[in-house]
């Protein structure tokens, strides 16, 4: 019950975007109508929603991988060696987590402009991986320090180094907690609106940017438009999450051991 109350919004928007136009702002709401694509067409056809779309894949996309390619040895070193450091080190990651947004913004506006960098993917891949980086850390050590150490011992008895045990052993049992970390990690960077707002004007655009500028038009012609983004927006995120299901479900380290 408490789902379908969430959906609806959705549902709403959904029917806005597929109404013809003199039905979709009717009052009180129209429901004999015959559905039309023409809010997706115009969408597509009449804005930069594909190439805006596409930047804002591509960036969520290595903003994943570089987390993860940093977040992973360094989670599993922590996991193994909690000494003082490794410990304050966690908490700084926890309290820059904790910051408002706007704390590290203006920074990170600041230092792409002197670097000449303003308004372009990789300084803006950079922020997100700064800013996601303690919640990506936290989650992998977490779950990093739930699979026995025993198999690190196992492996090293076999001639394992600390990198070939890393590699060869924990990742492959680490898929569920790796794929967790990876989803949540590109979804905070698909959603992130302020700081794209920040370092971005149109080379380097976001989605959740464009959205915005779609709604601050204030007419009732772009209302569907942004009805119908809104609908194009959720569909990549529903299939991710039927996707991804089954990782965040499975075993950790089921028949890991003997």
């Amino acid at each position: 019950m408490i789902s379908a109350v969430f959906s609806l919004p959705f549902l709403w928007a959904l029917l806005t975007a597929i109404k013809p136009f003199r039905d979709a702002f009717t009052f009180p709401p129209t429901w004999n109508f015959t559905p039309t694509i023409d809010s997706f067409s115009k969408l597509y056809l009449e804005t930069d929603f594909v190439a805006i779309f596409g930047n804002t894949v591509l960036v969520a996309v290595l903003t994943m991988v570089i987390s993860l390619a940093i977040a992973a040895p360094a989670a599993y070193a922590m996991s193994r060696h909690s000494g003082k450091i490794g410990i304050w080190l966690l908490i700084i990651a926890l309290v820059f987590r904790a910051l408002p947004r706007f704390a590290v913004v203006l920074p990170f506006y600041d230092i792409a402009q002197a670097l000449g960098v303003y308004d372009s993917p990789g300084m803006l891949i950079i922020a997100l991986v700064a800013v996601n980086q303690p919640f990506t850390l936290w989650l992998l050590r977490n779950f990093f320090a739930t699979i026995p150490a025993s198999l690190d011992e196992a492996a090293q008895i076999d001639g394992c180094g600390p990198l070939r045990t890393f590699f060869r052993v924990i990742l492959p049992l680490s898929v569920p907690g790796l794929a967790t970390a990876g989803i949540f990690t590109l979804l905070l960077a698909y959603q992130e609106y302020l700081i794209p707002l920040a370092l971005t004007q149109t080379n380097a655009q976001t989605i959740s940017v464009f959205v915005s500028s779609i709604g601050a038009k204030q007419n009732v012609s772009s209302l569907q438009t942004l009805a119908a983004c809104n609908v194009a927006l959720a569909i990549p995120v529903v299939f991710l999450a039927l996707f991804a299901q089954r990782y965040l479900v499975s075993g950790l380290t089921a028949g890991s051991e003997k």
